[in-house]
């Protein structure tokens, strides 16, 4: 990769990367928010949805959740989720737990998982959550049945905790009849949209802090250009702002200025 960009502005990592450490992503409302919902929903034994556009943060928001549940006292199962079937999203979730399924039977891989998750609960004094990202993705008969791996002691015990996270349309899927079990668990729910000018700002000299610098190498005219050419989300916001810094560095401009940015969104969707 070439790294003049870092030398000009004398940036001691790349800049505006998702690859950063659980303490160093910036504490938003909106990931305190997730957070708070996400706690709520881990103490009931319920589940909590996190919804939001593409590239508005939500993995990242998981992750700094995920983070804070210390590992002596949470285990946390973090799954991918998919267009397949439930057998395929039990045997994710059985890998994630380390366990090899007992047949292809989804009586078996049912009992199978929830005896670990008894084991945890109970045997390990442990609390256990799973996550699912993605999970716009599922199909409708994976909600009508997902509702099942919650049904302890005849649904009296909430050992286990369930995260829902994917884009919009994953609030009208549990609005299907058949998802209405899963639904009726929900008890929390929030939605992650582009921030306004001052929070893109706040995260763009954020990101900068990280990669050692620690002035606004942004002109006014081209934070209010990224955030408009991101529609205010992360994630479009990383590539416009470190193409800027590479097109300002190449035109030898201390600043951004808007026609750096102008000349990044051409290189990007």
């Amino acid at each position: 990769m070439n790294t003049s960009h870092r030398i000009f502005f004398e940036l001691q990592r790349e800049p505006f990367i998702a690859d950063i450490a659980h303490k160093e992503i910036l504490e938003t409302p909106e990931i305190k928010g997730v957070e708070n919902r996400i706690r709520y929903a881990t103490s009931l034994g319920s589940v909590a949805l996190i919804t939001g556009e593409i590239g508005s943060g939500k993995s990242t928001a998981l992750r700094y959740v995920s983070g804070k549940l210390h590992p002596s006292e949470y285990r946390i199962i973090q799954v991918t989720a998919s267009n397949g079937s439930i057998l395929e999203l039990y045997r994710n979730i059985l890998g994630e737990l380390d366990l090899d399924p007992v047949g292809s039977s989804r009586t078996r891989m049912t009992r199978q998982i929830k005896q670990e998750i008894m084991d945890t609960v109970i045997g390990k004094k442990m609390k256990i959550v799973l996550i699912i990202d993605e999970a716009s993705l599922l199909r409708l008969e994976v909600f009508a049945e997902l509702h099942t791996l919650t049904q302890f002691d005849n649904d009296s015990k909430p050992f286990l905790p369930i995260i829902l996270a994917g884009q919009a349309n994953l609030v009208d899927n549990l609005k299907f009849r058949y998802s209405m079990p899963l639904a009726s668990r929900v008890v929390g729910r929030c939605h992650l949209q582009g921030v306004d000018r001052q929070g893109m700002e706040d995260y763009l000299l954020h990101h900068l802090s990280i990669a050692g610098v620690h002035k606004n190498l942004f002109e006014p005219a081209a934070i209010t250009a990224i955030h408009q050419g991101a529609g205010g989300l992360f994630r479009k916001a990383n590539h416009l702002a470190r193409g800027a810094i590479i097109v300002a560095a190449q035109a030898k401009s201390h600043q951004v200025l808007p026609d750096h940015v102008r000349i990044a969104a051409t290189e990007i969707f």
